[in-house]
């Protein structure tokens, strides 16, 4: 069992937990009719929960394939909080079922009322229900507040290293470099001066510096066009479907809303980056920083 696998279990456990916590507080179910043989039900309900816990999730195995490594500091945070939501329904159907059963084949010798009907079964489910949601805002509360504290240290580190870029040799020449679409129309420049180019519907937005102020001229061409006319600069990379930037000119990654962007100098507003594209981020700003 790898720590992911380990830290999953600790939840299941801790909620199972709070969940029988908060039984032993009310006593539905006529447990407080049991005297002390109360808690050895809610023992048994407690291993019961556990295991219905472990039998949820290896159905979840087949409804998301994608794995879940709680050790993995580039999880999707959406993902993971979305995947227990669907583990919470599931389960809490489970943890009711099971609850009814034990309550009809086990507590109803002393208890008649504890035999198995609808009404019983509505119960259960108001009780687990709640204690599912109350036990849901914690975990989705402690996990978004680990996921920030990562991104922050994240983006620090990113940040650190972008402040080491360093321009490829390609690059780093001082000559110009003409951008050319499917028209006449041409945008010469030199590379270092790249901003990033916007892909806006059949044309791109090419930003660049001239003379100290920034320029935004129109070329009749795709996003992809311009990325293969630019193949031999390392420095200019795709982090969006709609745009190639320069990290030459980035100066900040920022985290916001659970996503990246790049703050690009002389731009006042941000660039976003997609989910797919953050690996290659990450991995062009180490490259080019060594």
């Amino acid at each position: 069992m790898d720590q992911g696998q380990k830290e999953i279990l600790r939840m299941r456990v801790v909620s199972t937990a709070f969940t029988t916590l908060a039984l032993a507080v009310f006593k539905p179910f006529g447990l407080d009719a049991w005297h002390w043989q109360g808690y050895l039900h809610l023992a048994n309900i407690f291993v019961l929960g556990v295991a219905v816990c472990m039998l949820t999730d290896a159905l979840m195995k087949y409804l998301f394939r994608k794995p879940v490594r709680m050790d993995d500091s580039r999880r999707d945070v959406n993902y993971f909080i979305r995947r227990n939501l669907y583990f919470q329904i599931i389960n809490t159907l489970l943890v009711t079922l099971m609850i009814c059963l034990y309550r009809h084949f086990v507590m109803s010798n002393l208890i008649a009322e504890n035999r198995l009907s609808w009404s019983n079964f509505f119960e259960t489910l108001l009780i687990i229900a709640f204690c599912s949601f109350a036990i849901g805002l914690y975990w989705r509360f402690k996990f978004r507040s680990r996921y920030l504290a990562e991104e922050l240290e994240e983006a620090k580190l990113l940040n650190e290293q972008l402040q080491a870029l360093k321009p490829s040799p390609v690059s780093s020449h001082t000559s110009d470099i003409t951008l050319s679409g499917t028209t006449n129309e041409t945008v010469t420049l030199q590379i270092s001066n790249l901003l990033y180019i916007e892909a806006v519907g059949n044309y791109v937005k090419v930003y660049h510096l001239r003379n100290g102020a920034v320029r935004a001229d129109m070329l009749r061409a795709t996003s992809k066009q311009m990325e293969e006319e630019l193949h031999d600069y390392p420095m200019i990379v795709r982090c969006h479907r709609a745009f190639l930037v320069n990290l030459g000119q980035v100066e900040q990654v920022i985290y916001k809303s659970g996503s990246m962007q790049l703050v690009v100098r002389h731009c006042p507003e941000a660039i976003p980056v997609s989910r797919s594209k953050i690996s290659p981020i990450k991995e062009a700003i180490l490259k080019n920083s060594k």
